[in-house]
């Protein structure tokens, strides 16, 4: 049997390619757009989220994922908002994590609720785990997230530290003259617990009041400038599926990785699509061009496609890149939590 669903997933696989040649492989799901934070370059304070009708059932959203996986997908991410807080969240990453012809199953986090959830994570099959960590000081931590929650977030990455995932990693957004002076300090905190980290150029998604974006910036070649008067650095092979471009680091076994959608655009590479919480199907984290799946799912009877030729024909719409520009006011009016990290 497993041989059979073997041929069948390599046959579909050639459905998911775009207009560019680029191989789609690679699926971030988004199970909702509420979160327990709200940090200033994501979302402002008063953010509204969508009506409960509007998001998609967990049942949904497996059915998204193991059509995805059915049609060649290897890799799935769950993010949010932050996945964690969506009830019964653990039973889809279970009905996801066994699919036949997955490869990895990985999730982007807070690290709000690793504590208590971590065991389960790595019991129902996820691969490895993504947390957002942006700064070690505890009151720029809640001035940054707007929570007074920085112990438990570390205490969180430390039990996730106790189960064998495969390979686990912190996602930093650095800004000027925000957390800056932490490259360093963020770098060693992940390497001494056997962790990558990724430094990460922030994306102008949705209108923000906390900073000017374009004089908070800070380019990964300046991260790794740091980077490079306190660590020895070299190019490293190791390849994942996201867009980080990782280093070794002498006398540790994690690396760390650069994310720079400004000033080194990883598009000609891309194989990932997003699915929002509401359903589209978004082809470009930069662009609006997109898909809304939710009809298939609800009402397929009265479509003239199955989900599964809406997906593959929606990788007409994926465009060949981005463009961001910090000095204009956002083309993208959505946050990045309501997007799927």
């Amino acid at each position: 049997m497993d041989n059979i669903l073997h041929e069948v997933t390599s046959l579909n696989s050639a459905n998911l390619i775009d207009p560019f040649g680029r191989h789609i492989d690679y699926v971030r799901i988004s199970v909702t757009d509420r979160c327990d934070f709200r940090c200033t370059y994501c979302m402002d304070e008063d953010v509204t989220f969508l009506p409960r009708k509007d998001i998609l059932s967990l049942e949904e959203i497996v059915n998204v994922a193991q059509t995805f996986i059915k049609l060649g997908s290897k890799r799935i991410r769950i993010t949010g908002g932050e996945p964690l807080v969506r009830k019964n969240i653990l039973w889809a990453l279970e009905q996801i994590s066994n699919t036949p012809g997955l490869e990895e199953l990985t999730l982007t986090t807070n690290g709000s609720q690793l504590k208590k959830m971590a065991k389960s994570l790595y019991d129902v099959g996820v691969t490895r785990i993504n947390v957002s960590l942006d700064t070690l000081e505890p009151e720029l931590f809640e001035r940054i997230t707007r929570r007074d929650q920085f112990h438990q977030v570390v205490e969180g990455i430390d039990e996730m530290t106790q189960y064998e995932f495969k390979r686990n990693k912190i996602n930093s957004v650095i800004l000027k003259k925000h957390n800056d002076h932490e490259v360093a300090d963020l770098a060693r905190f992940a390497l001494e617990r056997n962790m990558d980290i990724s430094f990460i150029e922030e994306m102008p998604l949705g209108v923000i009041t906390d900073h000017d974006r374009a004089e908070a910036y800070i380019s990964s070649d300046e991260v790794i400038s740091i980077l490079e008067n306190h660590f020895t650095l070299t190019p490293s092979e190791l390849k994942t599926s996201g867009p980080s471009t990782y280093f070794d680091v002498k006398n540790y076994q994690g690396h760390v990785g650069i994310i720079s959608p400004h000033s080194h655009n990883f598009c000609a590479t891309c194989n990932r699509i997003r699915l929002t919480a509401e359903g589209r199907l978004l082809l470009c984290l930069g662009n609006e061009h997109s898909m809304d799946l939710k009809p298939y799912l609800r009402t397929p009877e009265a479509q003239e496609i199955s989900l599964d030729e809406a997906i593959t024909q929606s990788l007409a719409l994926k465009p060949e890149k981005h463009h961001f520009n910090l000095n204009e006011e956002p083309q993208i009016l959505r946050f990045m939590s309501a997007t799927g990290g």
